[in-house]
Order: C-alpha cells, then structure tokens, then sequence
C-alpha cells in the first residue's frame, strides 16, 4: 500500500516539517556525494548498537542524532519522505513549529533506543528517519482517527485507489512492525541487517504516548448572555 495524501488540511504553512523533509534530501545528496566514501559517513554517524553499548560516550550518543538524517537508498528516503509530507503537517498544525521538532527528535532518540534494546550486539549501522518519522504516525492517529488516507493499492500491475480511514490503515501498519520484529527476533535476523522494525514499532508507541504533552492548547472565547433581572 502507498499512501498518497490524506483528506485533512493544515491551517498553517508546516514550516519544520518542510526543513526537515530539505534536510534529508540534503544529507542524502551529500552521501550520494561521497561515492564510495558514503559507507564511512554511515559506518560512523549510524548507530551501531554494539558499538553503543560498549562505549556510550558523547561521539556514540550523538549518533542517536545523526542517524536520522541518513539513509540507505533512494527508495528508503522516498518512502519516509512521502509519509512525513502526509502526516507531518497535520501533526505540526497542532503542536506548532518548536514543540513539533522537539517531539520528532524525541520519538526518533526512543525509536534508536528501542532498537538497541531489542538488538543490543548488532555490528550492523542503523539510520534512518523512520522512527521519528513513526511517531509522527503515531501522534496523527490520536489527533485524526476519523481521517482519510487515499491509497494506491496495485493489484496486478494496474492501479487501485482507496480510502482507508486513518486508524485502520495506521493500525494495520502498526501491526505489520510489531508481526515482522517478533519474526526478525524469533529467526535473529534482525541482528544482521534488515528493516528496524522495532525502531518503529518504539517510535509509533512514543508518539501516541507524548502527543498529549506537545499539542497546544488553543483558547475558546466563551460567550456568555446578560441575565435579565425584572427588579
């Protein structure tokens, strides 16, 4: 399934989520860059569980950071990019600019952790900002279950477009992660490379968790009616 945009509008110009979708794709033309010289960039700014666990200095904690703007491939960086232009600017109407970056960078440091936890001696480099990018999923079924997200389900090469109310097709997905990381444990897959299903899966639940605490409270004019007194 491929989401292709939603039926909720932002109110407001999602200023953040456009730098951070800019910031991507900078960072991965830069790797594109590098050439051959990219795996370093990775091998060095990805988490590396292992690597973490063994010496969590300040240089393995600020890869935490650095990860999430790094990706494998073209398809990686795309896929994540079309979700984040979907849902990221609905999620950033809610909150604002400062509190939505600041929850994006915190559902992207949980999604790390949880994938260090769930794979605590993996050589293998993590990056990627799809456990940021899963909270954010994760705020927007809390703030827009009722929502539309129009899909393109292709079905023996011809395409096929659907409505898929938010909360099913975020539940499904959500479901998907937590099927495919038990799976990746249960064979120790996951340990050798592969997709952070549990990244995700960490992300998502942070962001249902922590949207409470970031959305604004905007404020309601309430009017009231003068009291008629006969005497």
């Amino acid at each position: 399934m491929i989401p292709l945009y939603d039926t909720i509008h932002s109110r407001s110009f999602p200023f953040v989520n456009w730098m951070l979708i800019i910031a991507n794709v900078a960072f991965f033309l830069i790797e594109i860059a590098l050439g051959p010289d990219a795996e370093w960039l990775v091998a060095t700014f990805g988490v590396v569980p292992a690597r973490l666990l063994a010496n969590p200095g300040p240089d393995q904690i600020a890869t935490l950071f650095s990860s999430m703007f790094l990706h494998g491939g073209w398809s990686h960086l795309l896929s994540n990019m079309l979700a984040l232009f979907i849902f990221g600017d609905n999620v950033e109407d809610r909150m604002g600019g400062g509190r939505y970056l600041t929850f994006y960078i915190i559902c992207g440091l949980i999604a790390a952790l949880t994938h260090v936890f769930f794979n605590p001696d993996s050589p293998i480099p993590t990056i990627g900002a799809s456990g940021a990018i899963s909270g954010v999923l994760g705020a927007y079924l809390v703030l827009y279950p009722t929502a539309r997200v129009i899909t393109l389900i292709p079905i023996f090469f011809l395409p096929w477009f659907v409505e898929i109310p938010a909360v099913i097709y975020l539940g499904v997905w959500f479901l998907s992660q937590l099927l495919n990381g038990t799976l990746a444990i249960i064979i120790g897959a996951q340990g050798f490379g592969g997709v952070a299903w549990w990244a995700h899966a960490g992300g998502f639940v942070a962001g249902i968790v922590l949207v409470g605490l970031f959305i604004q409270r905007r404020y309601q004019r309430r009017v009231y009616a003068d009291e008629y007194w006969p005497w």
